[in-house]
């Protein structure tokens, strides 16, 4: 396997495909880089570098009990394209990967970047505050954190088939592939690790470091997001992020990668060439 190891020795594994300007991609909760086989395989077979890791305590990566935050999220994101050397990247996050794509550039800045994409993403901020009114409440996050000390592979299972790709809505045709590739991803994640990353995309404020972006930007998310509303989310961060380009896609849920698949391929590859 590909992995590169990080200052604190966890090892960090990664998928590289393809030749061409590098485009690397960080995923959600609590899945791994191969939720992004999708837009991976398209964006290879149309003359670009692919690159997806699995963040620390997910997927094939290893599994420490401590680190599970933002700033060693974006660390270990910034030793990865470091040690490959990567230049002129276009860097992609989907939902928690858009956070640490953001607070990567809070803290590496973008001079190995050209251009960054925030889909589905849960910057600036996922919890409700005085600051906040349009986030969710604490409950929300408390829930999802005792159902996962209860039985974790059940609620990876409810959020499947549920609202992360809207197949809790009527007319909904749910893909039993689709789920149980979420259920899979989701229990090959440390218990310890996915269990951290729910305060870490819930309760990061992204907000300082969606100011500096300072390349171009796209910002895409569906307007039927029940796992990461729109509002408190892309809408928020269009206004923070100088020139970012929203598209909103109608009626669309959480799960883009996937539901969205084709519509979604055919904007990246226009914003990278545009």
């Amino acid at each position: 396997m590909s992995t590169i190891t990080t200052r604190d020795g966890s090892e960090i594994f990664y998928k590289d495909w393809g030749r061409g300007q590098p485009i690397v991609f960080s995923h959600g909760w609590p899945l791994n880089a191969d939720s992004w086989e999708s837009q991976m395989f398209f964006l290879a077979a149309h003359g670009y570098r692919v690159i997806a890791h699995d963040r620390r305590g997910h997927g094939r990566s290893s599994q420490p009990w401590d680190g599970n935050e933002m700033n060693t999220y974006a660390d270990d994101l910034a030793e990865l394209i470091e040690t490959m050397d990567l230049k002129d990247v276009v860097l992609l996050g989907f939902s928690t990967g858009g956070g640490e794509v953001a607070r990567y550039v809070g803290r590496h800045g973008t001079r190995r970047v050209a251009k960054l994409g925030l889909i589905s993403a849960v910057p600036p901020l996922m919890l409700k505050t005085e600051a906040n009114p349009d986030g969710l409440p604490r409950d929300v996050f408390d829930g999802i954190r005792a159902a996962a000390l209860t039985d974790r592979s059940q609620l990876y299972k409810d959020i499947a088939s549920g609202p992360f790709y809207g197949y809790n809505r009527p007319g909904a045709q749910p893909s039993q592939g689709v789920i149980d590739a979420f259920w899979m991803q989701g229990m090959m994640a440390g218990h310890k690790s996915a269990y951290d990353c729910i305060e870490a995309f819930s309760e990061t404020d992204f907000t300082e470091d969606l100011k500096k972006f300072d390349v171009p930007t796209l910002i895409l998310h569906g307007d039927d997001d029940q796992i990461v509303p729109i509002g408190a989310a892309a809408l928020s961060s269009a206004t923070l992020i100088k020139d970012a380009r929203l598209v909103v896609y109608p009626g669309a849920p959480h799960g883009l990668t996937d539901t969205h698949k084709a519509q979604l391929n055919t904007d990246l590859l226009a914003f990278i060439k545009s």
